[in-house]
């Protein structure tokens, strides 16, 4: 495993098992088998109604709780005040943890002061019940905002990116002021397979497309956390730390963005 650190000083794994649309003991397996396999970074979010399941598999894992980075995410509604005090304590509950490592506002809601959910935030790292506080879904100008607020409480921004949708100023100002851009959607719901450029290069190189995808994001410091309940698939996107992106590969996926975003809810505020 491969580490970017946070401004905080804590260290990040630069792959992560995402678990959306991962429930029951489905979630509970997958979790044990990844963290066996070698992975130490498990994200969830409230919203994905499976932080027991998630608890389940981290437990039976039996790895200490040192060596594990664990994420969750609150839900846009919750974001006053006190449902995040509430619900951070919750979500220690329900994963049967003593703390989490990262907490994230799941999505921006302009209905409730970003002021007050921040301070919420910061309590909560103060109480250490979350290490490092972040966010999800966030603009440019969301960010901003949120700098402007708190300068040095916002970590890791999450959200959609793979080689079609390359969201390269965002990425660069996340750098630009210390914030660690992390991944979902990594390889774009399996487009990355059907994309003939890719394909062509996972021929060549005797990579898969999804090897060259999550490649493609780690060498650019950008934690990925892709969903696989697989073994096989967790096996294989896992196997990235011993080799390099061949040169030719990250000049071609580089020039692939379509600004195709695939997760796009009717109440997500991208233009702001």
């Amino acid at each position: 495993m491969k580490y970017v650190e946070l401004n905080s000083g804590d260290q990040m794994p630069l792959l992560g098992l995402g678990t959306w649309q991962l429930r029951g003991e489905k979630c509970t397996k997958s979790v044990k088998e990844a963290l066996d396999i070698g992975y130490n970074h498990i994200d969830t979010a409230d919203g994905y109604d499976n932080h027991q399941a998630v608890g389940r598999g981290i437990k039976k894992a039996n790895i200490d709780r040192k060596e594990l980075f664990i994420t969750s995410k609150i839900k846009p509604e919750n974001l006053h005040y006190d449902d995040i005090k509430a619900d951070a304590e919750r979500f220690l509950d329900e994963l049967e943890i003593e703390y989490l490592d990262l907490l994230l506002i799941h999505w921006p809601n302009k209905k409730i002061p970003l002021k007050e959910s921040l301070k919420a935030l910061k309590e909560v790292k103060a109480e250490g019940l979350a290490h490092n506080i972040g966010v999800s879904n966030f603009t440019i100008n969301h960010l901003k905002d949120a700098i402007k607020i708190y300068p040095d409480l916002i970590t890791v921004n999450q959200v959609e990116f793979h080689p079609s949708l390359y969201q390269k100023d965002l990425l660069d100002f996340c750098q630009e002021n210390g914030i660690i851009l992390t991944a979902y959607s990594p390889l774009a719901r399996g487009e990355v397979f059907q994309n003939d450029i890719i394909k062509t290069l996972a021929d060549k190189y005797e990579k898969s497309a999804s090897k060259l995808a999550l490649k493609w994001l780690i060498e650019k410091d950008v934690v990925a956390i892709p969903k696989a309940s697989s073994r096989e698939h967790l096996e294989s996107n896992f196997d990235l730390f011993d080799w390099e992106l061949p040169a030719e590969a990250k000049e071609k996926m580089d020039a692939l963005n379509e600004d195709n975003r695939i997760i796009d809810p009717s109440w997500a505020e991208f233009d702001y």
